[in-house]
């Protein structure tokens, strides 16, 4: 599935760090960040996270939720929440990954010469009609959040 901007964002429910279900159609209305990432506590997952931690004083100011989506499950969530105070929720895409698939963001990656599938580091932004008004297919870890701020004019 190839995903543009205006389209209607695929809806989902996922479970959150804590096992309560997450349905994105149920923040209509509302500006919200889909992240994608790879890992818990790896370098580059763990550069994005914290830039959104960093920013969200503004996010938070501005309505905007962020919800980071990875195929990890919540006991990781939970410690990698804690070890860098994330203030923003996190999100279960078990294996075969059917969220991520839908947003384009879970398929064949290659890594030292092998072949895997695997988590696309991807971020969208809806907009409050529950289209997607952003789209960041090549994403700088560390600056995500500053990018996303610039682009919607607040920053």
């Amino acid at each position: 599935m190839s995903l543009k901007v205006g389209d209607l964002a695929p809806d989902f429910t996922l479970p959150d760090q804590d096992g309560n279900l997450v349905k994105l159609s149920s923040l209509k209305g509302e500006r919200v960040i889909l992240y994608f990432y790879p890992k818990d506590d790896t370098p580059g997952c763990t550069k994005e996270a914290c830039s959104f931690r960093d920013s969200w004083s503004i996010f938070e100011s501005k309505g905007i939720k962020v919800f980071g989506i990875s195929k990890d499950p919540s006991s990781s969530h939970i410690k990698f929440i804690d070890k860098y105070q994330l203030p923003f929720i996190l999100l279960t895409d078990s294996e075969p990954c059917p969220v991520a698939s839908s947003f384009g963001s879970y398929g064949l990656k290659k890594f030292m010469g092998r072949e895997y599938m695997g988590m696309m580091r991807h971020t969208f932004v809806i907009s409050p009609d529950g289209r997607i008004e952003l789209i960041y297919l090549k994403v700088k870890a560390e600056k995500m959040a500053h990018q996303i701020l610039l682009d919607l004019g607040l920053s």
